[in-house]
């Protein structure tokens, strides 16, 4: 970890992953944290990550709730557990005290304040489980027979040209697609 992007996080008012896992944080292999993810920091070795998990922009999981301090003198805390093969959608947030089976989809803006169990597809304020990851994932492998699919070249790190945009544009005009 280079000292430049230590120094980078600090200034935003937060930690990196290495810092993180220094600290306590455990995280298995093949994960990915993306921009403003809020790991607390307060009480990282709090927080167990397993294999094959993506946190999406601004997910954040919390190992304290501070709402009892005021009156008790004393904030919750709790342990924060995710399984294997975990997408974390964007601006979701898991609070103190919750396990994450294995093979579970959050869906964007989510609160989880309840376990989820193993193959399980969960959306909402407070979240919950609208069907299995397998149901999920069969349906939207139907909708990929029927529904555009683009290659890397259509992304802007596979360098999307002008023309291709305006095709994935026209192309998705009136339905979704996917993109590798």
């Amino acid at each position: 970890m280079s000292v430049l992007k230590e120094i980078i996080y600090r200034i935003r008012g937060e930690y990196t992953t290495e810092k993180l896992i220094k600290m306590g944080l455990t995280v298995g292999s093949n994960f990915s944290r993306n921009k403003g993810v809020l790991l607390d920091p307060t009480h990282c070795w709090l927080i167990e990550i397993g294999n094959n998990v993506t946190l999406a922009p601004r997910v954040h999981i919390l190992c304290h709730d501070a709402s009892t301090k005021l009156y008790l003198g004393y904030t919750k805390i709790g342990r924060v557990k995710i399984g294997n093969n975990v997408f974390v959608g964007a601006s979701s947030v898991i609070m103190p005290g919750v396990t994450i089976g294995n093979d579970v989809i959050i869906g964007a803006n989510s609160t989880v304040t309840k376990d989820i169990p193993d193959n399980s597809v969960v959306v909402g304020s407070p979240g919950r489980i609208i069907g299995t990851t397998s149901e999920y994932i069969q349906r939207e492998k139907e909708n990929m027979q029927v529904l555009p699919c683009y290659s890397e070249k259509y992304t802007v790190d596979g360098g999307i040209s002008d023309s291709m945009k305006q095709q994935q544009k026209d192309e998705l005009k009136n339905s979704k697609g996917f993109v590798v």
